[in-house]
């Protein structure tokens, strides 16, 4: 399958893929959820089986130590981390557990993990909703879907029993995920960036709950700040007929240097050239016109572009 027609399967039907780019770790005992609404930006303790959330991990700063993905399991809280990090994150978990009843177990290498996504992906999952399987809602890439989480079956087991859906490309799924608009960890935030920086406070931060790590830094620059930080992570688009640029390439504004791409990929529904990038905030608004910086050309126009991408231009 051409990455064409596997872009085509998640727009249009359902495709999938095996999520080796995450780690699992696994939080047992009667205090997991409240365990981890103490440490992270979200609100955990509402969590019911059978449903997830968004959230980060924060220092003292307010700067990110990972985002993650929490589901609650009915027995137990599963989190999905950056794979880079996982030993990382388990450690520093296990590291604040004193008197509460909290176990933590790094699950990666003993769970099948598919991630199925598409408008038709409610269908393909349907025969692996049994006692076996977790079948977990999730738009991680900007797609609606499915995490299908399972220690009894292999991924290509899982995969066999799917209905119509394709399997996919992690080049595919990035292409869909920066069109959407979502960064990722290690690429797009990093342990200097702050959550308002890269745009996820609405899916990752919850403006009612009590107190976190870093908590006081978030609400100082909403509520005494008006939300300003410095740059903000924006998408940029270049011309049709310009080359994919390289990640890190500068961003400019005549002669002033105001930022820097992360994410590149050639964008399917705008034919062109789209990247995520952090710039100064004077340059975020959409339609601002700047310059990518290229080894080959010196700089290219470009545009502060809007996300999602919902059509060509």
């Amino acid at each position: 399958m051409t990455t064409r027609d596997a872009y085509s399967a998640i727009r249009q039907g359902a495709g999938w893929i095996e999520r080796q780019d995450v780690g699992r770790l696994r939080l047992r005992g009667k205090d997991r959820l409240s365990y981890l609404h103490g440490l992270l930006t979200n609100d955990l303790e509402s969590l019911q089986p059978g449903a997830g959330v968004y959230a980060a991990l924060l220092t003292a700063q307010g700067r990110m130590i990972t985002d993650m993905h929490v589901y609650e399991l009915g027995d137990a809280a599963l989190l999905t981390v950056p794979l880079a990090l996982t030993e990382r994150i388990g450690d520093h978990l296990d590291q604040f557990i004193f008197s509460e009843d909290v176990q933590v177990e790094e699950v990666t290498g003993s769970a099948a993990h598919l991630g199925v996504y598409g408008p038709s992906a409610a269908g393909a999952v349907q025969p692996l909703r049994t006692a076996h399987n977790f079948v977990l809602p999730s738009s991680q890439f900007g797609v609606d879907g499915f995490e299908v989480i399972s220690t009894h079956a292999s991924a290509s087991d899982l995969a066999m029993l799917l209905n119509d859906a394709c399997a996919v490309d992690m080049e595919t799924v990035e292409i869909i995920r920066v069109e959407s608009g979502i960064p990722r960890f290690l690429v797009d935030m990093t342990e200097t960036t702050i959550p308002l920086e890269a745009g996820i406070e609405d899916r990752a931060i919850s403006m009612t709950k009590g107190c976190y790590p870093g908590q006081e830094v978030i609400i100082r620059v909403l509520h005494r700040g008006g939300g300003r930080v410095a740059r903000r992570l924006v998408g940029v688009v270049l011309g049709p007929e310009a080359e994919l640029p390289q990640p890190r390439a500068p961003l400019f504004s005549g002669d002033r240097e105001i930022g820097a791409l992360t994410s590149v990929v050639g964008s399917r529904l705008l034919a062109r050239p789209l990247a995520l990038g952090y710039v100064q905030r004077d340059f975020s608004a959409p339609g601002t016109q700047v310059e990518v910086g290229t080894p080959a050309k010196g700089r290219t126009p470009a545009v502060v572009q809007t996300l999602p991408v919902n059509a060509a231009p």
